[in-house]
């Protein structure tokens, strides 16, 4: 599944710093997916919704593979000083769908 950040974030970016899928964005920023640029009101390209956030950074579900294909764990979590990085529940993904996502970011672009 998909990794969230809930309101505990204190906007610090530690965990920004550590995508390697550049999944993390910060509050407000517009986002970026196969080269297109999306904002605030916009899915994302597989129909997502309700991840952007103006309070404090966000992850785009579409890019998260939890770290699959990078490290063992979601570096996002194991940074966080506030553990505000946690399991999206509405985006549970198994570890061979996480591999795919890997697989198409790695050929569209991150």
């Amino acid at each position: 599944m998909a990794i969230r950040i809930n309101d505990e974030c204190i906007s610090c970016g530690a965990c920004k710093a550590e995508c390697p899928n550049n999944a993390i964005y910060e509050q407000g920023e517009e986002w970026v997916y196969a080269g297109k640029t999306y904002g605030q009101n916009d899915s994302t390209p597989q129909g997502t919704n309700g991840f952007f956030s103006t309070e404090h950074y966000y992850i785009v579900p579409d890019k998260c593979t939890e770290c699959v294909g990078f490290f063992d764990k979601p570096q996002c979590a194991e940074v966080c000083p506030t553990d505000s990085c946690i399991p999206d529940e509405k985006f549970v993904e198994s570890k061979e769908q996480l591999e795919a996502k890997k697989k198409n970011l790695d050929e569209i672009g991150r």
